[in-house]
């Protein structure tokens, strides 16, 4: 589906009018080296410039993370917080006009938590989120085939995608279409997810964007009954590999290039995204009282398959 100008204006300002919460949203890549992170970062950067305010939650280890790419770093981690070891403002680091929270710890360890500790894990990303118009968040790459040793084990996202928005960043190539297409069908036959944002990227122009788009989009309709949305797409672009190595936003380096006024679009055509009809309900406290009943269903299964 390709955005109507005026549609997108009416579920605007429709969810201004429902709900006065943070939008979450899942960026998703099927495979690494996708340009995952870049997209979240600059994306990130795009709204904070319109005006949003905006926190990242960085979901990955290091080295190369999103942390690593900006250059920054952190005393405190979301698992401090939840552990009761500092406050969330602590936590918090602020860079390039928007925050980011660095989750990989908590979230890789959030089923060891006791309900105390997931209690403090979900008030602190309540507390952080208040003023916060959009709440990205960098995932870590999930498991599509597991082993029977990786059963019953979760990523957020996976779990976390069922309480957000999604946005899959789809590597314009064989495999990079494969790997996507597999990760969309994952999430819609473990999550019940039936809307994808899609942002295509390292492509020569929009033509051949939409090409990819299209046969994507028709192959889930038709396979999976879901719906793909289009949000753009992201140019091969050198000044992009540059800004990159100087560990800033192409936005902020080089405001002029057609990478930064593309990012720009898909910024504002992601909080156009549709609504959901249960879409009132996917504030910060809902997303985590939904990974903390998935993961208990998960480790109920993996009991199982080691039992059996």
């Amino acid at each position: 589906m390709r955005f109507n100008i005026g549609m997108d204006q009416a579920e605007g300002l429709r969810r201004i009018l429902v709900r006065n919460q943070t939008q979450v949203i899942t960026v998703v890549a099927g495979k690494s080296g996708a340009g995952r992170t870049s997209a979240t970062i600059n994306l990130a950067t795009a709204l904070a410039r319109i005006g949003r305010g905006v926190l990242v939650l960085d979901e990955n280890h290091g080295p190369d993370n999103l942390l690593d790419r900006l250059g920054l770093y952190t005393k405190f981690d979301l698992l401090d917080v939840a552990q009761g070891k500092c406050t969330p403002k602590e936590a918090v680091l602020l860079t390039n006009g928007f925050s980011v929270l660095n989750t990989a710890r908590a979230m890789s360890k959030f089923s060891m938590l006791d309900q105390v500790g997931q209690q403090r894990l979900e008030d602190a990303l309540t507390k952080v989120s208040g003023g916060v118009d959009v709440m990205l968040v960098d995932t870590m790459m999930p498991v599509l085939n597991k082993t029977k040793e990786q059963v019953g084990q979760t990523t957020v996202s996976s779990s976390m995608a069922s309480g957000a928005a999604l946005l899959v960043v789809v590597d314009a190539t064989a495999s990079g279409i494969t790997e996507s297409y597999a990760l969309i069908k994952k999430l819609a036959l473990e999550n019940e997810r039936s809307r994808f944002g899609i942002l295509v990227n390292r492509v020569g122009d929009e033509q051949a964007a939409l090409r990819v788009f299209e046969n994507m989009a028709k192959v889930a309709r038709r396979n999976l009954a879901v719906r793909l949305e289009y949000l753009g797409f992201i140019p091969r672009d050198d000044r992009l590999k540059h800004a990159a190595q100087l560990g800033k936003p192409v936005i902020e380096v080089f405001p002029n290039a057609a990478s930064t006024k593309l990012y720009m679009e898909a910024a504002q055509k992601l909080l156009c995204l549709p609504i959901q009809q249960d879409e009132d309900k996917c504030g910060i406290p809902h997303v985590i009282q939904k990974l903390i009943k998935q993961l208990a269903r998960k480790n109920s299964r993996a009991i199982a398959c080691v039992a059996n």
